[in-house]
Order: structure tokens, then C-alpha cells, then sequence
């Protein structure tokens, strides 16, 4: 609840800033706020994510979480298509935000129906370990012992950094730049609903194959991202070729619209791009649900995960705002996706096991006085 609430605030901004113009500064904080309310949501989520299923349902666990993820995406892209169908303006109307605004609120509330972790029971009658409320000193250390017991998760540091990189090509000089604004919402209503089905088909299909090993499945996994992202960034290289920011720029400039011939042949990239994003997330959060099946070392991992996912999203917003040109922002965001694989790559061949060792559960003795050992199962209601 504390860390989505600050998505409300943010949206509020925005529309405050839209009723009144010199509401920059409130935008601003408001971002620096979501921040921080951000880091506490979505590493408590991964946490549970990847702690809460058998090991031969994290896939299927990561997907339906994409999926109602980006089912957000789907209905605020909605709200925002219909909403300026008929915009001529090139902005976002008050009403949008509105529509945001309600429906944010409502997820504020929503964890209040949310299970006490400690009474969730897996599929196959074994409880996830309880979760601990260590003194904060332990927590840090914890962050040094998660890299000292487990070094080969700094082998998807690349991974981690480009996993929020992309979006800033994608959004902003791409679909923002060339696009008119109801063309503008029609993408990103493809673009988050090809999410889903890409999460779903990585996560359930080939991540949760079943009578494939684990290795095997991670092997399947990585051959397929790394197809995808050559794939997207060919495509993409030949548009990004026929415009720059200087003449994106300028007023008046043209915009591709929904009834435009070109139109379809340009969405298509998007719902290409939206294949990739989900595949990329999805196998991320399964390589590290791999690693280990506790809670406490899964927040740690989650915790890496979305500290460097937020500074590779920091810094490549700060180049676009200094207008680098699109290009370059094109071509390092290929590069570092390409990175990011072959990094992952070692760690996919040396780390990944057909099954998770109870020594990988190292950080429970850390965070609490219990000694480890293996999960029992339950002899209440299964979750």
C-alpha cells in the first residue's frame, strides 16, 4: 500500500499541471516520491512472485503477474484512445488523467485483501519460508552476503540495467516522435496487450515446459530473447534511418496517423517491441526464482533487479532529454540488450540447475536464528 500510492500522486501532478501551468515543481517531487514509493512495491512483489510457487510453476507465476501488470497498461491506453480520438491538440486532456487517478486509487487499496504470507501453502502442500522483519543493519548485510554466496547474479547486472532501458526509444522517440496522439494511444494499447501473450507463451509454454529439465527450459529461453531482440532492432534500424530528432522537431512537422497507409506496418514494430519487453522481464524474474526459493534472498535479488533497472532508466532519459540524437539512443539500446544476453549466458550455463539446493537458502540464517532446513508440507488448506 505504501509504495502504490505514489503512482496516484504522481498522475494528481500531472493533472495539476495541466489546470495550472506553473505546477512544475509538483511534478518533479512527485517523481522523486514514486521513486522511492516504486522501490518499496516492486521489490516486495518480486519477492512474493518468485518465492510464492512450486519451481515448476514460476514461469506460469511470472506470467500471470505480466499479465495483470500490463492489463493496466491495456485499460489506461484505452482510456487514453478514446478519450483524444478526436484530439487534434497533440496533447493529453484532463479527463485522461482523471480516469488514471480513479484507478490507481482503487489498486491502493487493493493489498488490503491480500493473504498474510505466512499462512500461503504451495501446490504441492509445502509452506513458503516465513517471512522475517530483521533489524535494518541485517538487511544491508544481507544485500553483501546475497553477493558473496551467490556471485554469479552479478552476471545479470547488464540484464537488470536494460530491462526499463528500452522503453525510452520506444515511448519517446519513436511512438511519441512520429506518431499523432490517438495513433499515439492505439500503439500502446497493442503494445501492452502483446505483453501479455508474449509473457504468457515465454512463461507457460517455454520457462514451465513440462518433461524438459530446468536447464534445458533456461537454454530455450535465452535462444528465444536473444532471437527476438535482433529480430525488433533490424526492423526498427530501417525506420529509425528515415528521421532525426531536428526534424521531428520542428512545428508543424508530420505525424503518422491510425488512417494513414504506412500506419499498419509501423504498429507492427510496436507489437513486435511489446513481445520482447515481456519476454525479457520474464525470463529475468525466472533466472532468479531459480536461484533460490526464499523469500529474503529473492527480495535481495528483486532489490538489485529494479536498482539497476532504475539507473539504466535514469540515464537514458537524461540523454534523451539532452537530445542526444535517435540514433545513438537506438543503438546503444540494442547493444545493451545484446550485452545483457551474452552476460546472462555463463551464469545460464554454470548456475542454473534442474533443481534449487537447500544451500541456496543461505541468507535465512542470516535474517533470522532458525537453522535452514527443508520445506515441510503442509497439513492445512493448499493456496
Amino acid at each position: 500500500m505504501l509504495g502504490t500510492w505514489g503512482y496516484s500522486l504522481y498522475i494528481a501532478a500531472f493533472l495539476a499541471v495541466n489546470i495550472h501551468s506553473g505546477a512544475g515543481a509538483f511534478v518533479v517531487t512527485a517523481g522523486a516520491v514514486l521513486g522511492a514509493c516504486a522501490a518499496f512495491l516492486w521489490t516486495a512483489q518480486g519477492s512474493m512472485m518468485m518465492s510464492y510457487p512450486t519451481e515448476a510453476q514460476k514461469g506460469m507465476f511470472i506470467s500471470i503477474f505480466w499479465a495483470i501488470f500490463n492489463l493496466g497498461g491495456v485499460v489506461g491506453s484505452a482510456i487514453s484512445f478514446g478519450s483524444n480520438f478526436n484530439s487534434t491538440s497533440n496533447s493529453v486532456g484532463n479527463g485522461t488523467y482523471v480516469g488514471f487517478l480513479i484507478l490507481t486509487l482503487i489498486g491502493v487499496f487493493l493489498p488490503l485483501l491480500m493473504v498474510d504470507p505466512d499462512k500461503m501453502i504451495r501446490t504441492d502442500g509445502t509452506r513458503v519460508n516465513t517471512v522475517r522483519h530483521p533489524h535494518w543493519k541485517t538487511e544491508f548485510f544481507s544485500l553483501f552476503i546475497a553477493l558473496k554466496t551467490d556471485p554469479w547474479v552479478i552476471l545479470l547486472f547488464p540484464m537488470f540495467a536494460a530491462s526499463n532501458y528500452f522503453y525510452t526509444w520506444q515511448f519517446n522517440d519513436y511512438n511519441g516522435a512520429i506518431f499523432n496522439i490517438r495513433a499515439r494511444g492505439l500503439n500502446n494499447f497493442v503494445y501492452w496487450t502483446s505483453q501479455i501473450f508474449g509473457s504468457i507463451f515465454i512463461g507457460y509454454f517455454v520457462l514451465d515446459l513440462k518433461n524438459v529439465r530446468r536447464r534445458v527450459r533456461a537454454f530455450y529461453g535465452w535462444i528465444l530473447v536473444f532471437f527476438m531482440i535482433f529480430v525488433v532492432h533490424v526492423w526498427a534500424y530501417f525506420y529509425q534511418k528515415t528521421y532525426t530528432r531536428a526534424e521531428e522537431s520542428l512545428k508543424g512537422a508530420y505525424k503518422i496517423d491510425i488512417l494513414d497507409s504506412n500506419y499498419p506496418s509501423h504498429v507492427w514494430l510496436m507489437i513486435f517491441y511489446g513481445f520482447l519487453d515481456s519476454m525479457w522481464q520474464t525470463y529475468a524474474y525466472w533466472l532468479m526464482g531459480a536461484m533460490s526459493n526464499d523469500p529474503a534472498k529473492l527480495a535481495v535479488f528483486a532489490g538489485f533487479y529494479k536498482c539497476l533497472q532504475s539507473v539504466g532508466a535514469a540515464s537514458v532519459w537524461a540523454a534523451d532529454g539532452a537530445s542526444v540524437p535517435y540514433m545513438n539512443i537506438f543503438l546503444s539500446t540494442w547493444c545493451l540488450t545484446v550485452a545483457g544476453m551474452i552476460c546472462a549466458a555463463p551464469m545460464v550455463y554454470l548456475r542454473v540447475t534442474d533443481h534449487t539446493d537447500i544451500e541456496d537458502e543461505v541468507l535465512m540464517q542470516v535474517a533470522g536464528v532458525e537453522p535452514i532446513e527443508p520445506p515441510v508440507a503442509a497439513t492445512t488448506q493448499k493456496a
